[in-house]
């Protein structure tokens, strides 16, 4: 009897041991939901984990309810990062300690501006396809760029129609038209940086213009056309003024049509920075 129980609790032991040793073999799982700050879940989010002792990386994509899953994960520590468009990648360090483990990770709050679908991007284009992905990574950090520019341009264009009043007038002196030109020039070539940007992002297939991005775009036409009209009319109306003539002829016009560039151009910053 002895001999029987005996080699029943060891029979018992060894099954414990293999299930134990087939369990830590087979590796724990990670699970968890992508949100952003305020808690809602983002959808097809790319999600890696990173062992931090082997360098090892595996990849995953959160489904449509922003859920996640690693399977067969040993126990080790990790840093697990999750990215999507129009989010910073946000990356927290796990113990894989437990045969089952939940982590929820998300994004930080990100500057005001314009959405993604307020940029053109369809709903099936923001989600993670590994054609596309770097594709639509380039355009949205060049149209962030293109806005971040627009922003800094609109300083020196400011003062140089407000210095433009006084270079035009008939005590003008020639300090005062060398400043307005070196700031006309300085802005020119901040405008045309920021035009780059937005014109040669690459271009994605099927996006569609709405919203505040098609009043944005039309309202370039104008200010687009009086940056390239303004400089022309300026040199003109400079010259004229060097010579110690009054402005005459088609250069008055320089002074109304840097108004006109000026106040579209407020209007399509507006367009994007304000929510209506």
């Amino acid at each position: 009897m002895k001999t029987n129980a005996a080699r029943l609790i060891s029979a018992n032991i060894l099954f414990v041991l293999s299930f134990s040793m087939a369990v830590l073999a087979q590796g724990a799982t990670l699970s968890g939901t992508v949100k952003d700050a305020a808690g809602t879940p983002v959808p097809h989010a790319n999600v890696s984990l990173k062992n931090i002792n082997t360098g090892q990386t595996i990849q995953s994509q959160a489904d449509e309810h922003g859920a996640y899953q690693f399977a067969n994960v040993a126990p080790d520590d990790y840093e697990l990062t999750a990215a999507a468009i129009g989010f910073a990648a946000k990356t927290e360090s796990i113990s894989m300690t437990a045969a089952s483990q939940t982590a929820d990770i998300s994004f930080a709050a990100t500057a005001a501006g314009p959405s993604l679908s307020d940029l053109g991007f369809p709903t099936a284009e923001t989600k993670s396809n590994p054609e596309e992905q770097a594709r639509l990574d380039k355009r949205t950090h060049m149209l962030k760029i293109h806005q971040k520019m627009g922003l800094i341009t609109a300083g020196p264009l400011l003062a140089t129609i407000i210095l433009g009043a006084g270079a035009g007038g008939h005590q003008t002196s020639s300090t005062t038209r060398d400043v307005h030109a070196a700031l006309g020039i300085t802005t020119a070539g901040l405008y045309f940086t920021t035009a780059y940007f937005a014109i040669f992002a690459p271009k994605i297939p099927g996006t569609e213009t709405k919203g505040p991005i098609r009043v944005h775009k039309a309202l370039a036409w104008i200010h687009g056309t009086g940056m390239i009209l303004t400089p022309i009319l300026g040199e003109m109306a400079f010259a004229q003024k060097s010579r110690g003539e009054r402005v005459h002829g088609i250069a008055q016009a320089h002074g109304p049509v840097a108004v006109i560039t000026g106040i579209a151009y407020g209007a399509a910053l507006l367009s994007v920075s304000v929510k209506f």
